[in-house]
């Protein structure tokens, strides 16, 4: 399973991090993935990383702003959020697809 946490309120312009905790499959031989859903409109891939932190890849949206990276001995990845903006209000939802395994999501409000 895939828990997120650190959800929460932020002003725009400040920082969170996203934490997602895996178990139950062989968390290193993945690939993982952060998504987002905002009210009212479609999920979408927020950032990936490869299994071995190889290669990371960004929506155009938060490049430059968000950083993904894991604990491959934790079995963790983690999603840095800074300089928020409000529109990044949204649920998000870390995700194995190779095994089809979601988290549940955290909600992340950006606003002042």
């Amino acid at each position: 399973q895939l828990v997120e946490s650190g959800g929460g309120l932020v002003q725009p312009g400040g920082s969170l991090s996203l934490s997602c905790a895996a178990s139950g499959f062989t968390f290193s031989s993945y690939a993982m993935h952060w998504f987002r859903q905002a009210p009212g409109k479609e999920r979408e891939l927020v950032a990936f990383i490869t299994s071995t932190s190889s290669s990371t890849t960004y929506t155009k949206s938060v490049k430059g702003r968000f950083t993904i990276s894991r604990d491959n001995g934790k079995s963790t990845v983690f999603l840095q959020m800074d300089n928020l903006k409000p529109e990044g209000t949204a649920v998000y939802y870390c995700a194995a697809p190779g095994i089809n395994l979601w988290g549940q999501g955290t909600l992340v409000t950006v606003s002042s």
